[in-house]
């Protein structure tokens, strides 16, 4: 009698169709996976921001006042108004709140190199520097001077990163993605009290006071107390998108004129600038040809962590998050900076009183055509007034009286 052995493992058919199954099962957990990574790395990035909310806390305990915004030092006999100058001997008050932050978030080190005359040079790493680089560092830019050699400015710290940014390298500094918060007007914004002659140092200095309206005021030391409007509903700092070379409108600037054109256009109606050299196809980018987009390379939003001027160190709260990015004639000069992130729909923000918000693209943001405060302006715009940029502008001021009685 013949006894018929059965047959073992699986025909082509079947194994077909195993591998059918198995292909759409990945297909369908892949998207929560990534997903949960994102999640992941949003979770890192508020944890990232709180801590620098505690070193900012711990700052002012230590010093009974927040860290300047465009501090630093100036050579002796200097004449200029710092702004725009580059220097090897000192940082013409240029530097980024973050650089006052670096002994209070662990990072020592730095902070020692930093306040102390270096003789390391990464140009010349085997021959000591003569001189060698100030006490609080040179000028934390690449224009026409070796401040490329400049260890600190050049390193790129863990804890001023967001880990869903891909952003890394030249033609970076070392790069950041948080920054300080001005308020919701720009004018008078850049050089502050700072200039040549002592008559338009005055009007500099006063006109500055009133457009004054964030925490962070450049060459001014802001204190807890001079948050009127309470550290739950005032902005302290935000979070920004590093440039990848891919001309985007958040992280690479673009003039909004020539001379003070530009400026004026952006004081009497933001919204003149918000779309234009924009392409129709693709609005998150700036169109091949568009004219002011800045080019140079290392002028990339968030490309300088030390840096406390214009697209390096700062946003306001007058375009929504995630908008274009407009400034006057340089890059590092006032402007239209709003914040940005690569997570999806918005971005985290830092409230005076250290909580952590997430900010969506669609806040409520008011009249985009209104101008912005200025002092002497129009009524509606006048230093003193509410913000007219609804409750996104609200939240930039400090002392306006305009309190949030509910979550956002």
């Amino acid at each position: 009698m013949s006894i018929r052995k059965s047959s073992q493992g699986f025909t082509l058919v079947e194994l077909l169709v195993v591998i059918a199954i198995i292909g759409v099962l990945v297909g369908l957990l892949l998207p929560a996976v990534q997903a949960a990574r994102e999640a992941a790395r949003r979770m890192s990035c508020s944890n990232n921001f709180k801590q620098i909310g505690l070193a900012l806390h711990n700052y002012h305990s230590a010093y009974n006042q927040l860290p300047m915004i465009q501090n630093g030092t100036v050579p002796g006999g200097f004449t200029g108004d710092g702004q725009f100058d580059e220097s090897t001997v000192a940082n013409l008050m240029q530097l980024s709140v973050l650089v006052s932050l670096t002994p209070f978030i662990e990072q020592q080190a730095i902070w020692e190199e930093i306040s102390n005359p270096s003789v390391f040079d990464l140009n010349a790493p085997t021959v000591a520097r003569t001189p060698p680089w100030p006490s609080m560092g040179p000028t934390p830019t690449l224009e026409g001077t070796p401040n490329d050699g400049y260890r600190p400015w050049m390193t790129e710290i863990p804890g001023f990163r967001c880990p869903s940014d891909p952003g890394t390298g030249l033609p970076a500094m070392g790069r950041t993605n948080y920054v300080g918060c001005t308020g919701d007007t720009f004018w008078n914004m850049d050089r502050g009290p700072l200039s040549n002659a002592l008559q338009e140092n005055q009007s500099r200095s006063i006109n500055m006071q009133a457009c004054a309206r964030g925490v962070f005021v450049p060459h001014y030391a802001t204190r807890f107390r001079d948050i009127l409007d309470g550290t739950a509903n005032t902005i302290a700092m935000g979070e920004i998108a590093t440039d990848l070379g891919d001309r985007n409108v958040r992280t690479l600037g673009r003039r909004a004129g020539s001379g003070n054109s530009g400026w004026f256009g952006m004081r009497d109606n933001p919204s003149n600038y918000r779309t234009a050299d924009t392409d129709p196809a693709r609005p998150q980018f700036w169109a091949t040809g568009a004219t002011g987009v800045f080019t140079e390379g290392h002028e990339g939003r968030g490309f300088k962590w030390a840096n406390g001027q214009g697209v390096y160190g700062q946003f306001n709260t007058i375009f929504p998050p995630n908008t274009p990015v407009l400034v006057g004639t340089v890059a590092r000069s006032a402007g239209l900076l709003p914040p940005s992130s690569q997570h999806q729909g918005g971005c985290h923000i830092l409230m005076a009183d250290g909580a952590i918000k997430f900010i969506t693209d669609s806040i409520e943001a008011g009249d985009q055509t209104s101008r912005v405060v200025t002092p002497g302006a129009v009524a509606n715009a006048r230093a003193g007034v509410a913000s007219p940029y609804g409750l996104w502008g609200a939240l930039g001021t400090k002392a306006n009286r305009e309190v949030i009685d509910s979550e956002f």
